[in-house]
């Protein structure tokens, strides 16, 4: 008969007391599993995702934590909006004068103008002869064409455009589902790049990247991530409707037609629904009010435009009500962006903070003392119901002295006594640790969709906690002639084997000690 089998049979006679000893270690187990696995694969994510191709997001003021993980993870809610206008401050002078082609003020302008000619027309009989109404209108034109260039101020380009290489705006707030709605322009997959080097172009599973202007769609086109697609059963050619401002708010009667799937990044993007930022524009309640100034050249605009014209075709919304929760910024080079970002900082529109640095102070003072907070008190827990192993058992040896005193008589040496009382503590914390493996993987799946919602990340009950290296649990930055990478869940089934030793050396010198003669004596 085994020694393993001897303990076995040991335990089940005491079997209310070893369920509740094994139940005991089953927690500790339980909340170690929980605490590496979710913090191990938030953690790992973030670290994965902060290889960017931009290096600054700019934002309303606030805090830049928050615009952080918004405009990189889709995550938290936007604080506030900046202008449009601030926006085109990044662009160079043929980009803005093509955005302000969409302004209030130029449609105003072209009105007056057509008015001025008009007039100039009816007036032709009247050119040859010198007087006030010929004067007039010269002076009118001149003034009109100040006008034009001051209110455009289109001859030049954006105050920081110097220094931009990129500048992708985003518009956020609508939800499709619990998936984030981005508004953003066809350059987010053009020009942004992922990967551990930023060296991979975005690609599509299905479909095509969204036009700024399609025949078809119009400005109402989107493209989904690989996990809202799978998890919404979405296919090109599905129009999607978002919701305003929460993933239970009022739905917009716009729609949306999907021309396009990426295919998995291993991103947040996975999990953005990209819309075109034109169409973002012309949704119910996403046009910023006028001011009453713009009112009037609003007005002035309508009347120029056909009553034919407004009927067929939906226009872009003016730059005047336009604003955008964020911009990604890439610079020209590494030694302007201080400079770039002090001066943003200073004015009183916006914010510029560095997103890496961001993410890594979030990891490393804030994340990592809470985690290693949780891991002190779970391990202490397991070293607890490890005592508690030792009580039980040695609380019983004062019963079960006659049984040892009968495996000696039948020839069982000291050793092997003592052996047999190590085995069940082995196998009463093995067991607890292996049933709080369990318990441990199917918390985090009942949490899944709360982990989900705060982070992003998605954990199943098969996601274990990502593996150390070996070279920094030995604190070798280098040298090893290997390395490979061991999940802490293994190495807490290692460390339970070595506390059940522990544990059991106490009852085991005291079986050791058993005195046969004693223990048989009537």
């Amino acid at each position: 008969m085994s020694l393993w089998y001897i303990a076995y049979r040991s335990i089940l006679q005491r079997s209310v007391a070893s369920l509740l000893t094994m139940f005991s270690m089953a927690l500790g187990v339980m909340m170690v599993v929980a605490v590496l696995t979710i913090h191990g694969v938030v953690d790992e994510s973030f670290r994965n995702n902060t290889s960017l191709s931009y290096n600054m997001i700019v934002g309303a003021k606030g805090g830049k934590l928050q615009l952080t993980l918004n405009s990189v993870y889709y995550l938290s809610q936007p604080v506030e909006n900046i202008p449009y206008d601030y926006y085109l401050e990044f662009l160079p002078a043929e980009r803005r004068a093509a955005a302000y082609k969409n302004s209030l003020r130029a449609a105003a302008v072209e009105a007056q103008q057509a008015a001025l000619q008009l007039a100039q027309f009816h007036s032709g009989s009247f050119s040859a002869q010198p007087g006030i109404l010929p004067l007039g209108l010269a002076a009118g034109e001149d003034a009109l064409n100040l006008a034009t260039v001051k209110a455009l101020d289109q001859a030049r380009d954006g105050k920081f455009a110097l220094y931009t290489q990129l500048a992708v705006p985003l518009c956020l707030g609508d939800y499709y589902g619990q998936f984030r709605c981005v508004g953003t322009t066809p350059a987010f997959f053009e020009d942004l790049r992922h990967g551990e080097n930023n060296e991979e172009q975005y690609t599509f599973a299905a479909g095509r990247n969204f036009h700024h202007w399609d025949e078809q769609h119009g400005f109402f086109e989107a493209v989904v991530g690989a996990t809202v697609a799978r998890e919404r059963k979405i296919k090109v050619g599905d129009d999607i409707h978002p919701s305003h401002g929460d993933p239970e708010g009022h739905t917009h009667g716009q729609g949306f037609t999907v021309v396009g799937i990426l295919d998995p990044t291993g991103t947040p993007n996975d999990r953005g629904v990209f819309v075109n930022m034109e169409g973002f524009y012309l949704m119910d309640d996403h046009a910023k009010p006028l001011e009453k100034g713009e009112e009037e050249e609003d007005a002035q605009a309508e009347t120029a435009d056909s009553p034919a014209t407004q009927a067929t075709h939906r226009d872009p919304l003016p730059t005047e009500q336009r604003e955008i929760t964020a911009m990604l910024v890439r610079t020209t080079s590494p030694l302007v962006t201080p400079g770039l970002q002090n001066t943003i900082n200073e004015g009183s529109v916006a914010q510029a903070v560095l997103p890496i640095q961001e993410i890594y102070n979030l990891l490393e003072f804030i994340v990592g003392p809470i985690k290693t907070l949780l891991l002190v008190l779970t391990v202490l827990i397991c070293v607890v119901s490890g005592v508690s192993i030792l009580v039980s058992i040695y609380n019983s040896m004062s019963e079960r002295r006659r049984d040892i005193a009968v495996m000696r008589a039948l020839g069982a040496d000291r050793k092997q006594v003592s052996l047999v009382i190590l085995c069940e503590s082995i196998i009463l914390s093995v067991g607890g640790g292996l049933i709080g493996l369990l318990l441990g993987h199917t918390l985090n799946w009942v949490a899944s969709s709360k982990v989900e919602d705060l982070t992003g990340v998605k954990i199943g009950f098969a996601t274990f906690a990502p593996g150390w290296k070996i070279s920094e649990l030995l604190g070798r930055s280098g040298g090893l002639g290997f390395d490979f990478a061991i999940s802490p869940e293994i190495l807490l089934i290692a460390g339970l084997v070595l506390l059940a030793i522990g544990v059991g050396l106490l009852p085991a010198a005291s079986a050791y000690r058993t005195d046969v003669s004693k223990s048989l004596a009537p």
